[in-house]
């Protein structure tokens, strides 16, 4: 995939492009971020603009971190010639991909491989790419290995580590890099995938968004049937709230929370659906743009709910559903707790 079409990072990949574009840039990169948020994507990105036999035009956003009045000729790789293909696959000869092994560490010898075939020059394409992915894993006798090529890389190579924690990444191998951190994708971004690429219907896509917390990845792992399900009970809560008064009706409520959720975990996932519905409720209260909602889709029943919510209610009901979420890690009663956050909302 090239960098244009990489969801969420958009100024940051077209500095990545205007760096290449300039020959500016660092031969040694950290992508730092959040997992599954396309770092790795990110990197594949960039080894097959550095090769790519047929680049492309990209009419960048001049705004986006011009230095000067003069811009470069940015451009992206096609991502259709065969050495974006083989880049794609991983099975390009200028690009090492180094992964942790059965152990889930990388061991100094792989690096000692990497470093090797790093001094050869390029074997087909302009430059080779070394891509460490969970550079994290790195023992520290190989990340010692790697200090001398980080600091002085071959002329024609360039190192990316990719990692969720580049803190438990040696001092002295982050001091000779140049760290890119990728932020969490919103939820539009998120779901777009989904529907895109993952064959998600609506429903679906903004429900396992809503709750991935920024990353594709994790939104990915969950089943979305359970997903849509949880958010549809906390929408029925919220909204049955926000019109009961007598606690008599709230119990009534708390079925909907409750109704099929008898495992702990199910529960759980119900509570955290109603807390970014209560987020989103006091994004509106604030009046913030629809742009910063987890659940955009649900605006109506969003707004419905604001009538009965003033600020110091919101605040209430996302404090009483964080201990509700604190008291089922305690092992308490998930009837118990499903009926004590309807009353408290």
């Amino acid at each position: 995939m090239p960098l244009r079409p990489i969801a969420g990072h958009q100024h940051l990949l077209e500095r990545l492009a205007q760096a290449v574009a300039r020959g500016t840039l660092p031969q040694s990169l950290i992508f730092s971020g959040p997992e599954g948020v396309g770092k790795h994507t990110a990197a594949l990105a960039l080894a097959q603009l550095l090769n790519c036999e047929r680049p492309v035009a990209w009419p960048v956003d001049p705004d986006h971190g011009a230095d000067s009045d003069e811009q470069p000729s940015v451009r992206d790789s096609c991502g259709e010639c065969a050495a974006c293909r083989r880049i794609a696959r991983a099975v390009h000869a200028d690009l090492l991909v180094i992964k942790p092994g059965e152990s889930g560490t990388i061991k100094i010898d792989q690096i000692r491989e990497a470093i090797d075939r790093s001094s050869y020059r390029p074997f087909e394409g302009r430059r080779r790419v070394v891509i460490i992915d969970q550079a994290d894993a790195l023992m520290p006798e190989a990340q010692n290995a790697l200090l001398k090529t980080l600091e002085e890389p071959p002329p024609a190579s360039t190192f990316v580590l990719v990692t969720p924690r580049p803190d438990l990444l040696l001092p002295t191998v982050r001091s000779r890099c140049q760290q890119l951190r990728f932020g969490r994708l919103s939820p539009s971004d998120i779901a777009a995938i989904l529907m895109r690429k993952h064959g998600f219907d609506a429903a679906a896509a903004h429900a396992a968004a809503a709750a991935a917390d920024g990353s594709i990845g994790r939104a990915l792992e969950r089943d979305a049937g359970d997903a849509t399900a949880a958010r549809d009970a906390a929408a029925r809560l919220l909204t049955s709230a926000a019109a009961a008064k007598d606690p008599r009706r709230r119990l009534d409520a708390a079925k909907a929370l409750g109704a099929g959720a008898a495992e702990r975990d199910a529960l759980a996932e119900r509570l955290r659906a109603l807390s970014s519905l209560l987020r989103d409720l006091g994004a509106l209260s604030a009046e913030a743009a629809d742009g910063v909602l987890a659940n955009l889709d649900l605006k109506p029943v969003i707004e419905s709910a604001r009538r009965s919510f003033d600020a110091d209610r919101i605040d209430a009901a996302f404090a009483a559903v964080d201990r509700a979420l604190a008291a089922l890690d305690r092992n308490a009663s998930p009837k118990i707790v499903a009926d004590w956050v309807a009353l408290n909302l």
